[in-house]
């Protein structure tokens, strides 16, 4: 080199590891020295601390043509082992400048692990420069380290460029191996082959996968169970991958297999190598290697005749594959004794059966017994080189069991073409159904199910048709010409059945319908400017007994053809028209004569009712009220008659039950109010006697005739008159009176529905007691007791004064 001396002092005495090529270093580091210098003409001489080799570098001539450049240290990476014990801080290296030797420098580092994150891990003496490395280091955490050293004078100026260091942690073998799941589970079919891939267990180490520490191998620790053979499966040491050496894989036998599998690192050394251990399950897959095997030779079953989607019999299987896979799961065929495909066997999902089915009826009269051919299969085809069994195939025999079945008509429905206007009583038919059971004797009834417009009868023994009627095609019950009638027949079997057949009449038509003018009303102006009205013909036959139709006008009355005329347009339309140049308004008939087409031709006169009347500018009527009150028809004069008939039959009702109510509100009447005077009144009996010991005042309730009445009902009515007693009251008549009353009165709807006062009065008439001015006069009043009067209340308190008691 042709630069200034660059000094590097170092220890080299590392602890060597063993290798021959030496690209490992571990052991603790000695001493190292690095030292800076500057560019000078002339090397200075290196301080070598006590105790550290010095290593210098030879100087270069000072005549050298080589011109020398200034540039940075690259400084050999340092190595340092992880989980050193200590004693700690442990010096790494030392770093000293040439220009310490004429002024005092201080130095530092820099970089992550120093001053930076994770700080306080590497330190360094400022005077000397000795690097130390303050903990112990992980290299599965920080695996090497990045610092810069500085040196500068006491003022803080910078002496030397900064230099990198790099410190490498060397591994060491602290980590064991770590599977990446602890249950591998793995599958293979039965029946493979010595090398079938099962599957792949792996393991990481965290020491370096550079070193021994991190080169793992597997094996396999132990095989449960051992059968076949103990060594069924093999691992690659190195990948971890599993395969299998041996045949003889049954999963009817094994279904499992369960491995302990260990992986080792430092290259699988059982010495120096750490080792951890897994476990692989492996399940052994079935295939199909077994065929469906029938339970027995033969299987039994019967149904009745004529019955579907009925199941016969359960035909069973076994397999010994694994269940509901589709190498268990089975399939059935009929092969052989059904030509005409009408049994069926579907499996059962559930049970695995199969379920022979009935998918067409069965006629007993054609076959009574059936015997099938059933093979049973799996989903997937056998596995190559298994053959299929004798037990895959068996026998059902099916018993057909003979029921009543229904008559049938043959054919249905039955066409019958008859002429329109068929008299009654006329045969049509033998309308006979067929029974099916040849082998039971059965007698046939027949009898009508529906027959709308009521014109046949069948023969209940021989189902032969009549009429009773007469057929007519124009019948609202006639479609398209068809006329629809339905029987049943019925056997006598026990019990019996029943079928129904419909007999289609074709009615054939004739010439027995008139044609009829169409429309039967129109209008048409006073004064025709043309105004002709268009007019047709209905015909209720068909061609050729309807149309083309011949229109004529009446000769009667003889103002028709007078009057009107009509022209025929074409086959089926003509023109009617007024003859006269001014008709008067109002409603007239004009009989028309029209003629079919048939053979022989039907004629009828029918009537077109004209409206004639006065027209606008448009040729519209004008006096529609006068032409309606003109065109009133019959029918709508006989509504309103009727009408006004039942409006009063309701306003005489109405009067009558009027009266009918206020004769029961007499009736109930109890008590009626008169318009008395609330005074007490002087009431004069004759003339004889004088004195006012004669006059009596009377209560104004003795002057009303006799009854009952509220203080508070409002009289209604006029007051009736009851009939008098012809005898002097007594007092039992009296108080019966007023039970009467009371009983009247808690019966009367009309009372208040709070209590009230009631009123009793009573005269009697006829009485056989003198006038009361004679009672002190009278010589035999003396010989009357009077005391009773005492009992009739205050009112006559006064009177037994008078004329009760002793004589005083």
């Amino acid at each position: 080199m042709a630069d200034p001396l660059w000094k590097l002092v170092c220890l080299c005495g590392l602890i060597s590891s063993g290798r021959e090529k030496g690209d490992t270093i571990t052991g603790r580091p000695s001493n190292l020295i690095i030292s800076f210098s500057q560019v000078q003409q002339v090397a200075a001489p290196p301080v070598v601390s006590k105790g550290l080799k010095e290593i210098v570098f030879p100087s270069r001539n000072a005549d050298s043509q080589l011109k020398r450049t200034k540039r940075d240290w690259v400084i050999p990476p340092i190595n340092v082992p992880e989980n050193s014990r200590g004693p700690f801080p442990q010096e790494l290296v030392r770093i000293r400048s040439d220009h310490d030797k004429n002024r005092s420098l201080r130095y530092s580092v820099t970089g992550p692990g120093a001053d930076q994150p994770p700080t306080g891990i590497f330190i360094i003496e400022p005077i000397s420069g000795e690097l130390s490395v303050n903990k112990p280091l992980d290299r599965e955490h920080i695996s090497n380290f990045h610092l810069r050293a500085h040196a500068v004078d006491l003022n803080g100026n910078q002496v030397e460029n900064p230099i990198d260091i790099v410190i490498n942690v060397i591994d060491m073998n602290d980590n064991r191996p770590e599977f990446t799941h602890q249950i591998w589970n793995g599958t293979v079919p039965e029946g493979s082959k010595p090398g079938t891939f099962v599957m792949t267990v792996t393991s990481v180490d965290k020491d370096d996968p550079r070193t021994a520490n991190g080169m793992l191998r597997y094996k396999i620790l132990s095989q449960n169970p051992e059968s076949p053979t103990s060594n069924m499966y093999t691992i690659n040491n190195k990948t971890g991958g599993i395969i299998t050496v041996a045949a003889g894989l049954d999963r009817e036998k094994v279904p499992q297999y369960t491995l302990i599998i260990q992986a080792t690192d430092m290259e699988g050394n059982p010495m120096y190598g750490l080792s951890n251990t897994a476990t692989a399950v492996i399940r052994v897959t079935d295939v199909n290697d077994n065929p469906p095997e029938f339970t027995a030779e033969t299987f039994f079953g019967e149904v009745p005749e004529n019955r579907v989607n009925v199941i016969v019999a359960n035909l069973t299987v076994t397999d010994k594959d694994q269940p509901n896979t589709p190498a268990w799961n089975a399939v059935y065929k009929i092969t052989g004794g059904d030509p005409t495909g009408r049994f069926s066997v579907p499996t059962d999902p559930t049970t695995n059966e199969g379920l022979v089915t009935v998918v067409k009826p069965i006629d007993y009269e054609i076959s009574r017994t059936y015997v099938l051919t059933v093979e049973a299969r799996n989903e997937v085809p056998l596995t190559r080189g298994i053959q299929s069994r004798r037990q895959s195939t068996a026998t059902v025999s099916i018993r057909v069991l003979d029921v009543n079945e229904s008559p049938y008509f043959e054919p249905n429905p039955r066409l019958i073409t008859m002429d329109d206007g068929t008299g009654a009583d006329t045969a049509l038919i033998a309308f006979t159904a067929q029974d099916p059971d040849r082998f039971m004797e059965q007698s046939i009834s027949y009898s009508k199910l529906s027959d709308p417009a009521n014109w046949l009868r069948i023969d209940p023994n021989t189902g032969r048709i009549t009429t009773i009627a007469i057929l007519d095609r124009e019948s609202p019950f006639v479609r398209n010409s068809l006329y629809n009638a339905t029987f049943m027949a019925r056997d006598s079997g026990k019990p019996s059945a029943s079928g129904t057949g419909v007999l289609q009449i074709h009615l054939r038509d004739i010439n027995d319908n008139a044609p009829k003018v169409f429309p039967q009303e129109t209008e048409v102006c006073e004064k025709p400017e043309p105004n002709a009205i268009n007019i047709t013909a209905l015909d209720g036959d068909l061609n050729p007994n309807a149309g083309p139709f011949a229109f004529e006008l009446a000769h009667r009355p003889s103002d028709v053809r007078r009057n009107w005329t009509i022209t025929r347009v074409s086959g089926d339309y003509a023109q009617v028209s007024l003859k006269i140049g001014f008709l008067e308004s109002g409603i007239y008939e004009l009989p028309i004569i029209i003629t079919d087409s048939g053979n022989p031709p039907m004629s009828n006169t029918s009537y077109l009712r004209i409206k004639v009347c006065q027209c606008d500018m448009n040729g519209d009527c004008s006096d529609q009220q006068h032409i309606m009150a003109a065109g009133l028809g019959t029918g709508a004069i006989i509504s309103i008659l009727l009408c006004i008939i039942i409006l009063l039959i309701l306003v005489l009702m109405f009067v009558v039950w009027m009266k009918r109510r206020d004769k029961e509100r007499q009736a109930k009447q109890l008590l009626i109010d008169p318009e008395d005077d609330v005074r007490d009144n002087i009431l004069k009996y004759d003339e004889e006697g004088g004195g006012e010991e004669d006059q009596v005042r009377m209560s104004p309730q003795l002057q009303q005739p006799g009854g009952v009445r509220r203080l508070d009902e409002r009289p209604l009515h006029p007051e009736p008159q009851y009939p008098m007693r012809s005898a002097a009251p007594h007092p039992g008549d009296i108080g019966d009176f007023i039970n009467e009353g009371l009983k009247a009165a808690d019966n009367d709807p009309t009372a208040p529905p709070y209590d009230s006062l009631l009123v009793f009065d009573y005269e009697g008439s006829g009485s056989t007691a003198g006038s009361l001015s004679s009672l002190n006069s009278s010589s035999s009043g003396g010989d009357q007791d009077y005391d009773y009067l005492n009992d009739w209340g205050p009112r006559f308190r006064k009177l037994a004064d008078m004329y009760g008691g002793s004589d005083d």
